[in-house]
């Protein structure tokens, strides 16, 4: 049954409701949360199903050969790291890639012995919990607003924005050409083109974007795939762009951390403030609160 088919359905059953409980009804289908979880369950229905996707199209790791900086920065982390995508695998997932010998938790501390170490995962996506809580705790309604993902990656903001909220547009900006289509064959099949758009390019060409945008998502987004000086260049360029008054700034970590291990200056003044999160929202057991505690939310003065 298609939504047309099922709106000529619920026009039907009214017609058989008492007259006296009509309204109470339809009040009732517009407010009441007990149809929050039917409705959640479809929305994250949807993003598994695009996740189940892409993973057949990318290798376990999810990061492509021509990722070279990415790659050579995992190298330099203190500990041992692995990219684990959290859009891409939870951790029913990942423990069925452990049991099957493609990934492990652990690396040997010294060969042939038992003394072994956990391994650092990291992510350059959110996962599944992690969206669900940034588009319905962290931003406001987003009626009518433009929301920019700095290199969009997989694209599982823009796929989570368009089921999760109401943004007029959602716009992802990826400079990786592989990743792009990637992104554009999932629109397609999931008729998602109607409010999102991928725009293979650099973020650092597009400040008219930018000085558009009410709603800016960067998450990890120059720490792994730029050099320091890059990254500098990349953030000055975003504090002159990104300007409109009242716009909300999502950053994964914190700016202070992002900027200090730049040596930079934490911000420019008056830039920006930090707004409270609660980040106390019980979200199901796949939901990692130290992962929650890493999104933060500004706001430009």
């Amino acid at each position: 049954m298609n939504s047309a088919e099922a709106k000529s359905e619920i026009k039907k059953l009214l017609t058989r409701v008492t007259p006296r409980d009509v309204t109470g009804l339809v009040t009732w289908l517009r407010s009441s949360d007990e149809l929050d979880e039917f409705l959640s369950n479809n929305e994250e229905a949807m993003l598994r199903s695009i996740a189940e996707e892409l993973r057949a199209s990318l290798p376990p790791a999810a990061m492509l050969s021509s990722e070279s900086t990415a790659h050579a920065k995992m190298q330099q982390c203190s500990r041992p790291t692995v990219h684990v995508d959290g859009f891409l695998y939870d951790e029913d997932q990942l423990d069925v890639l452990c049991e099957e010998g493609t990934m492990s938790r652990s690396y040997c501390l010294s060969c042939g012995s038992h003394r072994t170490a956990p391994l650092d995962f990291i992510s350059h996506s959110f996962s599944i919990s992690e969206l669900r809580f940034l588009f319905q705790n962290v931003l406001p309604d987003l009626s009518g607003r433009l929301l920019v993902d700095v290199g969009s990656r997989l694209g599982a903001v823009l796929y989570a924005g368009h089921v999760f909220s109401s943004a007029s547009q959602l716009v992802g900006v990826e400079i990786n050409e592989e990743f792009v289509k990637l992104q554009k064959n999932i629109l397609q099949k999931y008729n998602l083109m109607d409010r999102i758009q991928v725009l293979h390019t650099d973020v650092l060409l597009q400040n008219v974007l930018l000085q558009n945008a009410d709603v800016l998502i960067m998450n990890n987004v120059f720490e792994f795939f730029m050099e320091p000086g890059e990254q500098v260049r990349a953030w000055r360029f975003i504090m002159e762009s990104f300007r409109k008054k009242g716009s909300l700034l999502v950053s994964v970590p914190a700016l202070q951390e992002s900027l200090t291990s730049l040596q930079q200056e934490v911000l420019q003044p008056g830039w920006v403030e930090e707004l409270p999160v609660d980040y106390d929202v019980y979200l199901g057991r796949d939901a990692d609160p130290d992962a929650l505690r890493q999104i933060h939310l500004y706001r430009v003065l």
